[in-house]
């Protein structure tokens, strides 16, 4: 199978979003010259490269395709979404044009049509936040398909994150390193990747038989101030956990904090597990297992299903769920039998 962007990072032991930026060739991004050689060198290694431009296998007209997002630069999930369009596009000889709305509601309806008035093939739409929206008019004119958000009707095709199964993945690794106390240290009330992590949470303990325990979840916002004040106080109850599943890596961050200042050490005394496989998670001492947002490979399922929608092909997903690998480090005890694949 062709090598993976996924590939590349856990080769070079460094996150998606910096296999991006090397081989996009950022130059202004922080990054050393020696992870800039690993990076580079692991691609060279799995024959991973750039999708170069093809020749084109649609219509002259009809070269682009309108990839637009709610916003860019506060995390790097629509940075990865695109790259990964991009690339799978490209294959095909189509170029894939960007454009960041930022909330201007005002702007919205003009930017689009401006868009579509350009002959693009279609357009991808997606939001920094896994959530509901109500799609602009011309997304029903124009092929379509949502990326990291949805239409309540599913009039229009969608492809998110598998926040369920990985919340489920991450609970049953901590269950399978045996953990018997498990808490959950949650996102913002109110927002998908908080409920659909939370109810993986319980499915995996319901299906091992251990009861769900109210006083071992906590609310959080996604910041390490979260996690920091969560692991403190569930110390201070009469029932402190042997493992925590935090909802985010940031809140992971904020955890190792407090459970150094405990006393305590990860994972001897107690188990960490995060979700997103950000950057730092590589860094944290020991270094963070954690489950991998899966975006990149969600913008390319997105622009294959719109070039097929393009090409005639009748569209058979109204919505795909995309797995979140988990990426095992430091911060969880082997299980047993079982080996770490990529520890670092």
């Amino acid at each position: 199978m062709r090598p993976t962007m996924m590939d590349v990072a856990a080769r070079a032991g460094v996150s998606q979003a910096t296999v991006s930026l090397v081989l996009n060739g950022s130059a202004g991004a922080r990054l050393s010259q020696a992870t800039r050689e690993r990076v580079r060198m692991a691609a060279e290694e799995l024959g991973y490269h750039l999708a170069a431009r093809g020749q084109p296998k649609m219509p002259v007209e009809s070269k682009m395709i309108g990839f637009v997002v709610d916003e860019l630069t506060s995390d790097p999930w629509m940075s990865l979404a695109f790259d990964g369009a991009r690339e799978k596009a490209l294959e095909q000889g189509i170029a894939v044009t960007l454009a960041v709305l930022r909330g201007e509601e005002a702007l919205e309806d003009q930017i689009l049509e401006q868009m579509a008035h350009q002959q693009v093939l279609g357009f991808l739409y997606g939001t920094i936040l896994t959530r509901q929206i109500s799609p602009p008019k011309v997304f029903f004119n124009t092929p379509t398909v949502l990326v990291n958000c949805y239409d309540p009707k599913r009039k229009l095709p969608s492809v998110l994150p598998g926040d369920l199964v990985g919340g489920r993945t991450a609970t049953q690794r901590l269950i399978e390193a045996g953990c018997r106390q498990i808490a959950f240290i949650n996102g913002e009330e109110g927002i998908d990747a908080s409920r659909d992590r939370l109810r993986g949470y319980r499915q995996a303990l319901s299906s091992n038989d251990l009861p769900f325990d109210p006083r071992l979840v906590v609310p959080g916002n996604w910041e390490p101030s979260a996690g920091y004040d969560g692991t403190m106080a569930l110390f201070a109850s009469d029932t402190p956990p042997d493992g925590i599943f935090c909802a985010n890596d940031m809140m992971a961050l904020g955890c190792y904090d407090a459970l150094r200042e405990l006393g305590l050490r990860v994972p001897e005394d107690v188990a960490v597990v995060g979700f997103d496989d950000r950057e730092i998670a590589q860094f944290m001492r020991p270094p963070l297992t954690t489950l991998v947002l899966p975006h990149a490979e969600m913008g390319a399922i997105a622009a294959e299903m719109l070039l097929d929608m393009a090409g005639g092909m009748p569209n058979r997903h109204d919505q795909i769920k995309v797995e979140c690998p988990l990426i095992e480090r430091n911060s969880v005890q082997s299980s047993a039998g079982g080996s770490r694949e990529t520890g670092r």
